[in-house]
């Protein structure tokens, strides 16, 4: 087995893995275990996860399964690819190398210790879990996250997928955006539709995409805006009492999210900027990486935020429209 390195170079528009690169064998793993699924984590029937490590650094190992079909590893190979080109941003997973000379083939990312988001914020809500989430740090780690989506429109890439099950926390709290199996798909599926690739995920979706019609730059801030009211709520599911089916007709009404208590009016401003009905009235994501740093100076550093109510994972599950399906591929 050949571990290469993938050459990160933005001016670069390969049409396949690197075949000229560092060659790694097998033994450069250590340590190799599988992922645990949980919520964050797809049961895939392509792909296995593992964590191990690789140069003294924690890796995660996306492994193609001997029962791939060849359609498969084309997917496979061609989102390394699409990795690959992407190039390297501060705030999106380095994408550290890929084995594809010889099966089994893998893609190996950096790992973030805290992993997903969401499961970052729901142990904020408890009190001995040593993590406390400030109005600061939400506009610090939303900040980061605002400027890997700029970087991705700038490379003509929707994300379409936002939440905050998509970002990944790492080790010293910085945020991460991951859930990139979506830009890949569209990306390869030029001339689709805009409707949701997946229900479960309506509640997060801008009501122009609810209705059937092409995502859009402004599609991705709409759940921007929802990916800040989950941090505020420390992990609540939007629309909690509105069912999935009817969110899009609640919303012609000229509803939207309401203000969370642990919310400030300076950061639901923002809220409210980035969920206009209207996309030609939301926010720019330049304007709202503006307004996020702008924000992060004067806010609120010392006050920890508290959700007294206990996490049930049952009702998440139900109020936030997905079923009995608990994954959405972020890894």
């Amino acid at each position: 087995m050949k571990v290469q390195q993938v050459q990160q170079n933005s001016k670069q528009t390969p049409t396949a893995v690197p075949q000229v690169s560092t060659e790694r064998h097998q033994g450069a793993f250590g340590q190799v275990t599988a992922l645990p699924q949980s919520y964050s984590i797809k049961p895939n029937d392509t792909v296995n996860l593992y964590r191990g490590s690789m140069d003294s650094k924690n890796v995660i190992l996306r492994v193609l399964k001997d029962t791939a079909t060849s359609s498969e590893k084309q997917h496979f190979l061609g989102f390394a690819s699409f990795l690959s080109e992407l190039g390297p941003h501060p705030f999106i997973p380095l994408l550290l190398g890929v084995v594809s000379v010889q099966p089994p083939l893998i893609i190996v990312v950096e790992e973030l210790k805290h992993r997903d988001l969401l499961g970052f914020l729901w142990k904020c809500r408890q009190d001995n879990s040593g993590y406390d989430m400030t109005e600061k740090m939400i506009f610090t780690m939303a900040g980061q996250v605002a400027s890997a989506l700029e970087y991705l429109h700038s490379k003509s890439c929707i994300h379409s997928n936002m939440g905050a099950r998509s970002i990944l926390v790492g080790e010293d709290l910085t945020a991460k955006l991951w859930g990139l199996g979506s830009v890949y798909r569209r990306r390869t599926q030029l001339g689709s539709p805009g409707a949701v690739d997946d229900m479960e995920l309506s509640k997060w979706q801008a009501p122009e995409v609810l209705a059937g019609r092409p995502v859009s730059p402004s599609s991705d801030v709409w759940s921007f805006g929802i990916l800040l009211y989950e941090m505020v709520t420390l992990g609540d599911p939007p629309f909690a009492s509105i069912m999935a089916t009817e969110l899009l007709q609640y919303l012609q009404r000229g509803k939207s999210l309401k203000q969370p208590a642990t919310c400030s009016n300076s950061l639901y401003s923002i809220i409210k900027s980035c969920c206009q009905w209207n996309p030609q009235q939301r926010l720019s994501v330049s304007e709202l990486l503006r307004v996020l740093h702008t924000k992060e100076k004067s806010a609120n550093g010392r006050t920890v935020l508290r959700v007294t109510e206990p996490l049930n994972f049952e009702r998440y599950m139900r109020e936030a429209g997905c079923g009995e399906a608990f994954n959405f591929a972020v890894l």
